[in-house]
């Protein structure tokens, strides 16, 4: 006779779920960041597709700002843009320039890795404001391959290594695929010194002007931009500097889906390089051992609440961006609706990889995420931070027309809500339940010691720095 409990152990242990994957120490890290990426993109991108079914999506990851330089800055340093100072493109708060002299760039998960042990490179759009013609290459990189203002994708020049590269107008030229082909270079000869690598591609597409490869630029013919619930509206109850906008012209429409055709034709560039990749990661034999991260610096609306094209706003359409982990350990097809955000890439990153991550860092470490473990304690609230419109024609982010960007705010984003406080008194709050379009302001019709409790747990995060950021806005 079967002794039973032998038995019925076997029997649970059959049936029990299988246990979280256990992400992989020191797994190679290639770290794909594009310019200005909407979620809405992702549909015509089979191999992020793929990366997601690979591996983990997460569908609660914000910037700390939508807006490219003091979102980089964040992305490098793992802190927030109030306290690396760097809240614009340019001039005096915020640009490379200020990066540099701040001191910013001796401590990134450049320097993280590299200490480590790592073989790093970087490749594509660094710190707006930056030049290659300086020959000046940051602290933390083996391999450097960096543009200035190449948002073209012909006629630029890269400083590689500190000397200076011109490249034409050539089909071959098209930056995106430049980076692809250094990028996978750099995996191939890493792989063959048998050393732990981490490489960035970070590519200055689809970023107006949106210029597609040569062989992309007809695809897509009769295709229109997304017409969401919140296209051509404004919430009610909007805020000063939204509520005035008209109806969206018949040009303005037609602009708009033109611009989101050209968006399209120009991430075919970038998702193929992701193919691409990974493809030499499998048969260089490190795939296995490896971590491909897929992510965007900001969203980007087009016709939504009728705001010509653009970002720098606390909607979702432009602070909820992709975040993708594949490979090495992480959990296969998990959705995961954690609240991450940008300044958690480089804890992670040194985790991964056993570096070690100064205490001044404000994110923490997805790791057990990435193997579907949930930890006891995790954040709640998420921050966003924006300072006033681009005032500077030369920003590439500049908009003439002013009304069309927000006034300098704080933002509080929960897995249920959103809460935004503007330096002019307004105030907003979505509740992302009942409404994920954000098309009904509730914020006037919240009790006092509710505004209290928002604006105070606000204050704890817009403030924090370094370990009390993993406890304020609780």
């Amino acid at each position: 006779m079967t002794p039973l409990l032998p038995v019925l152990a076997l029997l649970a242990s059959a049936l029990a779920p299988p246990a979280p994957a256990a992400v992989a120490d020191r797994p190679n890290i290639v770290f794909v960041l594009v310019d200005d990426l909407s979620k809405n993109l992702i549909p015509y991108m089979p191999n992020v597709q793929r990366l997601e079914r690979d591996g983990t999506t997460f569908t609660n990851y914000t910037v700390t700002d939508s807006l490219c330089c003091p979102s980089r800055a964040s992305i490098l340093t793992g802190r927030y843009p109030h306290n690396t100072g760097i809240v614009k493109n340019h001039g005096s708060d915020g640009g490379f320039l200020l990066f540099r002299s701040r001191g910013e760039e001796k401590s990134t998960f450049a320097t993280d890795l590299q200490s480590a042990g790592y073989r790093t490179a970087f490749l594509g759009k660094y710190l707006n404001e930056y030049l290659p013609e300086s020959g000046y290459v940051p602290p933390g990189w083996d391999l450097w391959v960096a543009g200035g203002n190449a948002y073209d994708n012909f006629e630029y020049m890269l400083n590689e290594n500190g000397s200076l590269v011109r490249y034409g107008s050539r089909p071959q030229d098209y930056l995106t695929d430049v980076l692809s082909v250094k990028a996978r270079s750099f995996i191939r000869s890493s792989a063959q010194a048998g050393k732990p690598f981490a490489v960035e591609i970070s590519t200055y597409t689809p970023h107006l002007p949106y210029p597609a490869a040569p062989r992309d630029a007809e695809s897509f013919p009769g295709l229109t931009a997304p017409r969401g619930s919140a296209y051509g509206k404004v919430p009610k109850n909007a805020p000063g500097w939204l509520a005035p906008h008209s109806a969206l012209t018949g040009a303005q429409i037609a602009h708009m889906d033109r611009g989101f055709r050209q968006r399209v034709q120009s991430v075919q560039a970038i998702d193929r390089m992701l193919g691409d990749l990974r493809v030499t990661l499998d048969k260089a034999g490190v795939a296995d051992d490896t971590v491909v991260v897929f992510s965007s610096d900001n969203g980007y609306h087009m016709g939504e609440y009728r705001l010509n094209p653009g970002k720098q706003t606390a909607f979702d359409v432009d602070v909820n961006v992709p975040l993708v982990v594949a490979g090495a350990g992480v959990k296969v097809g998990q959705v995961s609706d954690a609240l991450v955000e940008n300044v958690d890439l480089r804890p992670t990153f040194g985790d991964l990889a056993g570096a070690r991550v100064p205490g001044m860092v404000d994110g923490r470490s997805v790791r057990a995420l990435l193997g579907g473990l949930v930890p006891q304690q995790w954040r709640t609230g998420s921050l966003i931070e924006h300072s006033d419109p681009a005032t500077d024609p030369a920003d590439p982010d500049y908009q003439k027309q002013s009304e069309n960007t927000p006034p300098s705010y704080d933002a509080l984003r929960t897995a249920e809500f959103t809460w935004v406080e503007y330096v002019d008194g307004t105030r907003e709050y979505y509740d992302r339940r009942s409404d994920p379009a954000q098309m009904l302001n509730l914020a006037g019709g919240l009790d006092p010691e509710r505004v209290t409790e928002l604006s105070e747990r606000l204050r704890a995060l817009a403030t924090c720095a370094g370990s009390s950021c993993r406890s304020a806005g609780g």
